[in-house]
């Protein structure tokens, strides 16, 4: 992590602790810029959260000037969904806000994967 990656944490934020290394995870994959990790209450054989290591609060946060990060987030999934052999398909979901029932206030992606999803409703 660079020098100045911890001003661009929250301090209470339970992923940017986890970047910092204070909470453990299941690291499934990793850059400078993005972290891949189990979902600690999988709703799918495979369940991983990527996460920008910088705190954005949601994608409603996302500002032009994330627009690497955010195609770097698209790319490390795809990465996750390779090294995890989901050769049949994955889904990805992005939750925001109370009503998208986002439950952590830090931007994350889901891949899941590993068995024939259900249709979204």
């Amino acid at each position: 992590m660079g020098e100045g990656a911890s001003k661009d944490m929250a301090e209470d934020c339970v992923f940017c602790r986890i970047v910092r290394g204070e909470l453990p995870s299941q690291k499934v994959w990793e850059s400078d810029k993005v972290l891949a990790f189990r979902d600690i209450h999988p709703v799918a054989p495979v369940h991983v959260l990527v996460i920008p290591k910088e705190h954005i609060a949601g994608i409603e946060g996302a500002r032009e000037d994330h627009a690497s990060l955010l195609g770097e987030l698209l790319l490390a999934a795809q990465n996750v969904a390779e090294k995890e052999g989901l050769k049949d398909g994955y889904r990805l979901v992005i939750n925001q806000g109370t009503h998208g029932r986002q439950t952590v206030a830090h931007l994350h992606l889901h891949v899941l994967g590993g068995r024939l999803l259900g249709a979204m409703g």
